[in-house]
């Protein structure tokens, strides 16, 4: 429990940013307009191929002895992933919509 304390008032100013970032960060989405959250989303999903780059990079750099930092890096790059595909597919979905429709000739 001291080891817990101690890191808490080593890292006291980190832990009130991350807090800080989590209550601005609330209220800068509750305050995105829904026409604008999807296209928003999908292009701040695709930007998650840095934490893909990161997670191979630690991975790379892990002791092989290391299962927590192999399983951490493991996961980060499968989750990743699957949110960078995600937000292609939700882009391309939402530019389907705004393409002409052919009529058909019967």
């Amino acid at each position: 429990m001291d080891t817990v304390l101690s890191w808490i008032t080593q890292h006291e100013q980190m832990i009130y940013i991350v807090a800080l970032m989590i209550f601005v960060g609330i209220e800068v989405i509750g305050r995105v307009p829904s026409v604008l959250h999807t296209p928003l989303m999908s292009g701040a999903n695709a930007i998650h191929g840095v934490v893909i780059i990161g997670a191979i990079i630690v991975m790379g750099k892990a002791e092989p002895d290391n299962y927590v930092a192999l399983v951490l890096g493991f996961l980060a790059v499968v989750l990743g992933t699957l949110n960078v595909v995600g937000g292609f597919v939700v882009t391309d979905r939402m530019l389907e919509m705004f393409k002409s429709k052919k009529k058909s000739q019967d």
